[in-house]
């Protein structure tokens, strides 16, 4: 592709050739082409409270002129489904008709087309561990500093909040692991964030499915966190099944293991608006 001029309204060039043929085919067959996003620290800035968590104020407008010109938009998140769409502020939006957002790994989805939300029945281990959890945080010293974050088909521990956030993380790693396991549940690491929650699904297995069933020729996929690896290691997959895959990093210094696996590092979730925008001016 060579390199491009870097000015706001311009696409950056892939360091990889992987990356740079995906760019190349989604440029020239973009009505074949999965966009897939994250939504935390991908298209919201990471905030203390993720209550407070809202798109980037021009993540909508970046989407929605964006969406008509490729076969799908997905956002793809742990968030329930609903909690994304109300965030992100997705619903009603003229161009995103036809947005589709996995909630929970791709547990739950939610169709701008129907306006519902579809999901399974939720995981009994998943009630007990909420139970369970603040008892337990207590019994092992750690509740000072840490705060539990009800998700409805799962649940979370951060330790942002902590003195030592990184070693809070690290101490709780283990004793979380067993708790979870007890209940059936697994415990899926993030950005100073334990969330435990249902195997079975990640957003690997998410954006595997959905990409088939649009059957897409190409994909683009954005993320931030350490549960963006599965939809990294899906998107490889789909390469060498002949679907062209452009990996993109919203840029953090906190999970070097992504940015280290992209084709395209972007300075936090501006830098995906800013990729976004560029890419849907390139398509006009």
């Amino acid at each position: 592709m060579g390199s491009h001029p870097e000015s706001k309204d311009s696409l950056p060039a892939p360091v990889t050739p992987a990356g740079r043929d995906a760019l190349e085919a989604i440029l020239t067959h973009p009505a074949r082409t999965v966009v897939a996003l994250d939504f935390d620290g991908t298209l919201a800035p990471i905030v203390p409270d993720p209550d407070r968590a809202r798109a980037h104020p021009d993540a909508v407008p970046a989407l929605a002129a964006l969406a008509p010109k490729v076969a799908s938009v997905a956002v793809v998140t742990g968030r329930p489904a609903g909690v994304a769409v109300r965030h992100g502020g997705f619903a009603g939006v003229p161009g995103l008709e036809h947005l589709v957002v996995l909630g929970h790994y791709g547990a739950e989805r939610w169709d701008a087309v129907s306006g519902t939300v579809t999901a399974p029945a939720p995981h009994p281990g998943v009630a007990a561990v909420r139970a369970e959890l603040p008892g337990f945080l207590d019994g092992i010293g750690a509740w000072q500093g840490t705060w539990i974050e009800e998700k409805g088909r799962a649940v979370a521990v951060h330790t942002r909040r902590a003195a030592d956030p990184q070693a809070a993380f690290e101490a709780l790693r283990e004793p979380l692991g067993e708790l979870a396991a007890r209940h059936g549940l697994i415990v899926e690491p993030g950005r100073m964030v334990l969330e435990l929650r249902p195997p079975g699904m990640d957003k690997g297995v998410a954006l595997m499915e959905y990409v088939r069933e649009v059957g897409a020729e190409a994909v683009l996929y954005a993320g931030d966190d350490l549960g963006d690896l599965p939809a990294f290691a899906a998107v490889d997959k789909l390469r060498s099944d002949g679907v062209p895959g452009l990996l993109v990093c919203s840029g953090s210094s906190e999970v070097a293991e992504l940015a280290e696996r992209a084709d395209l590092v972007v300075d936090g979730p501006a830098g995906v608006v800013r990729l976004l925008t560029a890419l849907a001016a390139q398509l006009a």
